[in-house]
């Protein structure tokens, strides 16, 4: 990658948009499902910290490939195919939760009303290590 061209100070607070979100989303009551849904102000929180993170992410992305590659993808879903394709992302199971994160993050966005209290509990308990190694990965990419 042209590191002269990508921004480190772009890629810095894009990143740490992530881990301040991942931090957030950490913070929110998470004990039971009962205990997550009993307050309503939980999932909402949940949902913006999550769909600030994903795209910060896909921002960072957008950003290491328009300027490290002069890449213009403008689909979140080819965005995560050009991070695979370029090695900004090397494990290809996490290439694969990229795609999906893609198409989640249009869902938060345009189809919010069918993300449900219990699909946010189950991706703040079990799947934010995957965002913070992907986050990792393009950290490292973007260093390289």
């Amino acid at each position: 990658m042209t590191q002269g061209r990508v921004s480190l100070k772009v890629v810095g607070d894009l990143l740490d948009t992530v881990q301040v979100c991942l931090k957030d989303l950490r913070a929110l009551p998470v004990s039971s499902l009962e205990e997550f849904i009993a307050d309503f102000r939980n999932s909402a929180a949940a949902e913006s910290f999550l769909r600030r993170a994903i795209q910060a992410l896909f921002d960072l992305l957008r950003h290491l490939l328009a300027k490290g590659y002069g890449e213009g993808a403008l689909e979140y879903k080819e965005l995560a195919r050009l991070a695979a394709e370029k090695g900004l992302v090397q494990d290809m199971r996490l290439a694969g939760v990229l795609r999906e994160l893609g198409g989640f993050r249009n869902r938060l966005t345009h189809f919010y009303q069918e993300v449900t209290p219990e699909e946010l509990y189950g991706i703040i308990t079990s799947e934010l290590g995957d965002l913070e190694e992907i986050a990792g990965e393009l950290r490292v990419a973007a260093e390289a």
